[in-house]
């Protein structure tokens, strides 16, 4: 397990970076403004803020999902392992060990929960004993999908439906998971159940994690380290322990001040009074 202290740590390898990426969509709007982010091997990343804030282009900038929105990295540089990749195509990405598991727990809904983790397979070349084996694997993280593996995945659970989202990514046997959004119309208990399998396959299988979330509170609790996007840029980052007791951090992010809890009526105008936006 990488431990939050050390995340900035040197010697720790970098797999994914980001420098500097600008994204305009329609050729016009420009949406992500300057991000710069690294991921190391063996942590959660984490990636905070609003609903707007850029959480989402900037994972698809990474998987190269952006052309199918009329979106595209127009600055700025992305590389995995040293290699550069805004230009590969999205299949070449996932060869390489990166998968996206897409905000709104898609699944093949008129597919089985085993069918749908299956096609995680596929994107690799193995044997039927090297499946079942992934099988197992995705079985023992999700015992709840292996009651439900004859179900078809259109009738299981929003929390099911995002278990098979992550299964299946599984199955692909990534080094890294760029996830999006795994709170999203979850009940609380669900998603603390999905976040402590997050660090399970990150501490067990040394599966490495970008994760986008605006539930910052539970995100801090398990990330390593996180970064807070607002309007398109990067506005504050640093290990999750040291994010979790920063002041403005809890007043504007965790609805937390000195005083104790805040109302949206007192921290509405935040936009005036937050020290890093002059």
């Amino acid at each position: 397990m990488l431990d939050a202290a050390n995340t900035t740590d040197t010697q720790v390898e970098t797999l994914l970076d980001i420098n500097n990426i600008e994204v305009i969509y329609n050729h016009v709007i420009l949406v992500l403004k300057g991000v710069s982010l690294s991921v190391p091997k063996g942590g959660i990343t984490a990636l905070l803020g609003g609903n707007g804030a850029g959480k989402t282009t900037t994972l698809k900038a990474v998987s190269n999902l952006l052309h199918s929105e009329r979106g595209e990295v127009t600055k700025g540089s992305i590389y995995y392992r040293g290699q550069k990749v805004q230009d590969l195509d999205p299949a070449e990405l996932v060869r390489m060990g990166v998968i996206q598991v897409m905000e709104g727990r898609h699944c093949f809904e008129h597919l089985t929960v085993e069918e749908n983790l299956l096609t995680g397979f596929y994107t690799r070349k193995g044997s039927r004993a090297e499946m079942e084996r992934d099988l197992e694997m995705v079985y023992t993280y999700f015992p709840r999908l292996k009651e439900r593996r004859r179900s078809q995945a259109g009738y299981t659970s929003g929390g099911e439906q995002q278990m098979v989202a992550i299964g299946r990514a599984l199955m692909s046997r990534p080094e890294t998971i760029l996830l999006d959004e795994p709170s999203m119309g979850l009940a609380p208990q669900l998603v603390e159940e999905i976040f402590e399998i997050v660090r399970d396959l990150n501490e067990k299988e040394g599966v490495s994690f970008l994760l986008a979330e605006q539930n910052t509170n539970v995100a801090l609790r398990f990330a390593h380290y996180g970064y807070i996007l607002e309007n398109g840029r990067v506005v504050m980052d640093g290990p999750a322990a040291e994010l979790r007791e920063n002041p403005d951090v809890k007043e504007f992010y965790l609805g937390m001040s000195e005083e104790g809890r805040k109302s949206f009526r007192d921290v509405r105008s935040y936009r005036r009074r937050k020290r890093w936006l002059s």
